[in-house]
């Protein structure tokens, strides 16, 4: 953590909603005139597209057959360490970028499923961070001990398979079959890396359908806002104007000390007014320590 150069973490697992939520606070950034560095946790992947079949193949001839990208050892954490304790220190850092699809890799003119090169960050007022592992504590890296805000992102798990499944057949070419098998190899990497992240973030985002989900490998449509509920968790309920909160956002109720629920569309209003004094505090903490 670092008062100087303040650190801020989103974390979920593949499909749960962390790009929308990045979206989010891009505009709070934008409104409030702060300068962000970003990092998108995929390109801290250890393996391109290709080297990472050969090593699942090579994973499952030694009888595992559950390697994914939810494994540390399928990622470059201690590098992701690094970045993180030099960019708390000094403000400065790198990182790249994974090209999940033909659209991505034009930018960079290289074919899909590889990386972009390193590359510096721009001067910066923060660094903000979206994916897999923003909270993760291995035996050799604690990611979590180095952001200032934790945020996570955490739909019931029907509800992040069926976004999952429908943004990887629209966006990625993948077939519901390959979406399925790849949910299976993951399933004991997300309960042992994924979900013990969890109870390290700061706030949780997690959004509660309302109409059936009971199978989320036939369903049609990803269930809108309207049809589902926000939970939102505070590990510290304290300095949490609840009152105001209650009142801002409709319909909204308290289910325990730490935590308020309201209508799944009242997202973005919510995270505005949860985070927007939040972010703030940060960089006004920051320009008093410059």
């Amino acid at each position: 953590m670092s008062a100087q150069h303040p650190i801020v973490s989103i974390t979920g697992s593949s499909g749960a909603g962390t790009t929308s939520v990045k979206a989010i606070f891009e505009l709070i950034f934008r409104r409030e005139n702060i300068a962000a560095a970003f990092i998108e946790g995929d390109a801290f992947h250890r393996y391109d597209r290709a080297a990472m079949k050969v090593r699942i193949a090579e994973e499952e001839a030694r009888g595992n057959d559950n390697f994914s990208h939810f494994n540390p050892e399928a990622n470059e954490l201690d590098i992701l360490a690094e970045v993180f304790e030099e960019y708390g220190r000094t403000g400065s850092g790198r990182t790249r970028t994974y090209m999940h699809d033909d659209e991505e890799a034009k930018l960079f003119g290289q074919p899909a499923g590889t990386f972009s090169p390193w590359r510096a960050f721009e001067p910066s007022d923060l660094l903000f961070y979206e994916g897999l592992h923003g909270c993760a504590i291995t035996e050799t890296a604690n990611l979590s001990k180095y952001a200032d805000l934790k945020i996570g992102v955490v739909p019931v798990i029907n509800l992040e398979w069926i976004q999952k499944i429908h943004r990887d057949r629209a966006s990625r070419g993948y077939s519901a079959e390959a979406v399925m098998d790849t949910i299976l190899r993951r399933m004991p990497d997300y309960v042992r890396y994924i979900t013990p992240q969890f109870s390290e973030t700061h706030i949780n985002f997690q959004r509660v359908p309302v109409v059936d989900t009971s199978n989320p490998f036939v369903a049609r449509w990803i269930p809108t806002p309207d049809e589902s509920m926000l939970v939102i968790r505070f590990a510290d309920p304290r300095g949490i104007d609840f009152p105001y909160l209650l009142s801002m956002i409709g319909n909204s109720f308290m289910s325990r000390a730490n935590t308020i629920v309201m209508p799944g569309n009242k997202l973005d209003l919510a995270m505005q007014l949860i985070l927007t004094p939040l972010i703030l505090q940060m960089v006004e903490r920051k320009r008093r320590n410059s």
